[in-house]
């Protein structure tokens, strides 16, 4: 059997996979955000490959923190790159941890959301949060990106 030659693609678009664990939700437009998520890497002059989103609650976030980081504390994300220099790897985020600080911020879901997609990007992209200052610049570049998504 003979089979059809296929064109080869030497610069695949990267892609943004979405995958839920053990929550669920009504996601925002997920082409749009997927299409956000990469120009925040482009912007940032960063090349991108293959990133995973996933969507968990606040203990199985927390049970991750424990088994990867040694840390036993909730918290909203955690990002774990697999290529250096390229914006590559897994995004867990706990939807719970989401949910209520939008509550305690007074915004809407949807635009923490994007606060923590745009924070995972960053931490990607090579920007840390471990000092003060480093903390006023991810939120400043934060908000700089939410901006680009409007209301």
């Amino acid at each position: 059997m003979q089979f059809p030659s296929l064109p080869i693609d030497d610069n695949p678009e990267p892609g943004v996979l979405f995958f839920f664990e053990d929550v669920t939700f009504a996601f925002p437009n997920s082409a749009d955000v997927i299409a956000w998520m990469l120009s925040i890497a482009r912007q940032e002059q960063q090349e991108t490959g293959e990133l995973n989103v996933i969507f968990c609650s606040d203990e199985y976030l927390r049970q991750v923190n424990v088994a990867h980081l040694q840390h036993d504390y909730y918290t909203d994300i955690i990002t774990f790159q697999y290529t250096e220099g390229v914006v590559h790897g897994d995004i867990f985020i706990s939807s719970d941890r989401v949910a209520e600080n939008a509550e305690l911020h007074g915004v809407p879901f949807r635009h923490e959301l994007c606060r923590v997609l745009a924070h995972g990007v960053l931490h990607l992209a090579g920007y840390s949060d471990k000092t003060p200052a480093a903390q006023e610049t991810m939120r400043a570049k934060e908000d700089f990106y939410l901006a680009q998504l409007g209301p």
